[in-house]
């Protein structure tokens, strides 16, 4: 199968960040990679680590690869660029042509760029199948009418759209344009809308409201995307990063909300950490330790995920639709 929403890092990554040297210290070889090695040789370590963990996966056999363009100004002018975060779409290129085996590259390209509709065709001939948008941290509305160009070449060269929608915690975010609002415009003019982590939020300050179990405490964005599948042909969304604590409550539900799951689209938001053990999912002790002990990251996650949705489900297939293959 293919795993949908999967991050290049910055190739100048130092995890300088007290949230990388965080999640180093607690997640680093459970996704695969060694710790010294990845704070000396930082962006080397990555990429070794992700190919060779995809490489060696009884269960993922490509992904989708994104990196996330710069936050900048009406006048092109950069406002922000994270070091961790922040890969180029030629990193991303480099590691298609290097690797074209098991990668399948998504560009981000920032609508604010003067010569964006150039850069999509430029990108679109190279061999890339989607574009990743950040609105919440680049901190655009995507509804506005000016990127009405935008989404017409999006829809034009038949590719498909990931907006992250929902709470973020590697980025500066805006909250004001991470809700379901922001896929209006493009849903509208027929591109092919994939809302990422099933739109998924939680307040900082209701944390352990945010890990109940039961529906009544879900997030509301998250039913109104169950019924907005049901409605729109050209509206998709994935599970990535669902193995995260506040995400994972909603597994049990979701798994039984079968009439969305022709719509739904198998990811994992790798590297970002999650827990086998500490979770709000309600698998018991013995599954649990079951999995803990899979040494690959992108197996572990799809053992999880196949305690929910079988191995004849369509989550693990519909990326045939979304990619035209």
């Amino acid at each position: 199968m293919v795993d949908m929403h999967v991050h290049l890092l910055s190739s100048h990554v130092g995890f300088k960040r007290f949230y990388d040297k965080l999640a180093i210290m607690f997640f680093a070889r459970r996704l695969g990679a060694n710790p010294k090695r990845l704070i000396k040789n930082s962006y080397e370590e990555y990429v070794n680590t992700l190919i060779s963990s995809v490489k060696t996966s009884k269960r993922v056999k490509k992904i989708i690869v994104f990196g996330i363009d710069e936050k900048i100004d009406e006048e092109g002018r950069v406002l922000h660029k994270d070091n961790t975060v922040c890969a180029s779409n030629d990193d991303v290129l480099k590691l298609y042509e290097k690797h074209n085996d098991v990668v399948i590259p998504f560009f981000s390209i920032n609508p604010l760029r003067n010569d964006a509709l150039e850069l999509i065709d430029k990108y679109a001939d190279m061999g890339f199948k989607g574009a990743k948008f950040m609105q919440n941290y680049w901190e655009i509305n995507t509804n506005d009418e000016k990127f009405i160009p935008y989404y017409e070449k999006l829809k034009e060269r038949d590719l498909p759209a990931v907006f992250h929608i929902g709470s973020e915690n590697s980025l500066p975010s805006n909250r004001a344009y991470e809700s379901l609002k922001m896929i209006e415009l493009p849903l509208k003019l027929g591109v092919k809308v994939i809302v990422a982590h099933m739109a998924l939020s939680y307040e900082p300050l209701k944390i352990l409201r945010a890990l109940k179990r039961n529906p009544k405490y879900y997030p509301k964005e998250y039913f109104m995307l169950i019924e907005m599948l049901k409605i729109y042909d050209n509206l998709y969304a994935d599970i990535s990063a669902i193995l995260t604590p506040v995400r994972a409550k909603v597994l049990r539900h979701l798994s039984r909300e079968k009439e969305i799951h022709h719509k739904l689209l198998y990811a994992s938001d790798y590297p970002v950490p999650f827990s086998i053990m500490l979770n709000s999912y309600d698998l018991r002790l013995s599954k649990r330790l079951k999995f803990v002990f899979e040494k690959n990251p992108f197996d572990r996650y799809a053992l999880v995920i196949g305690e929910y949705f079988p191995k004849d489900s369509q989550i693990y297939t519909n990326y045939k639709k979304v990619l035209g293959i």
